[in-house]
């Protein structure tokens, strides 16, 4: 069954071998990616200049978008899927952190 919730595109093959091949190159950059949006997310929040951490936004956008980029590439070519979810499992986590908001006092 779980097999049916898989959203995915065909694999492109690709030789899987000692060596590095596309998909190992393309998830060590995506990988490298996400470890530096995490880093210029704790920078920008340290950063106390304006001009600093605006230029720290600049990165961590183009970064993001970098790793949507790289993802996107590797949905296509079949080498990242996704698991489809139940809808009601979906709206179940909405109404729990919904539910944690509603805790939280509105300005």
């Amino acid at each position: 069954m779980q097999q049916q919730n898989k959203i995915q595109n065909p694999e492109q093959q690709i030789d899987k071998g000692p060596e590095m091949n596309d998909r190992d190159f393309i998830n060590d950059i995506l990988a490298t990616e996400k470890w530096l949006g995490n880093g210029y997310s704790i920078a920008q929040n340290e950063a106390s200049h304006r001009a600093l951490n605006t230029d720290i936004q600049n990165l961590y956008t183009e970064t993001h978008q970098c790793q949507q980029d790289l993802y996107q590439l590797m949905f296509r070519k079949g080498w990242y899927g996704l698991e489809q979810v139940d809808q009601n499992k979906v709206q179940e986590v909405h109404s729990q952190f919904t539910g944690y908001t509603n805790q939280f006092p509105h300005r």
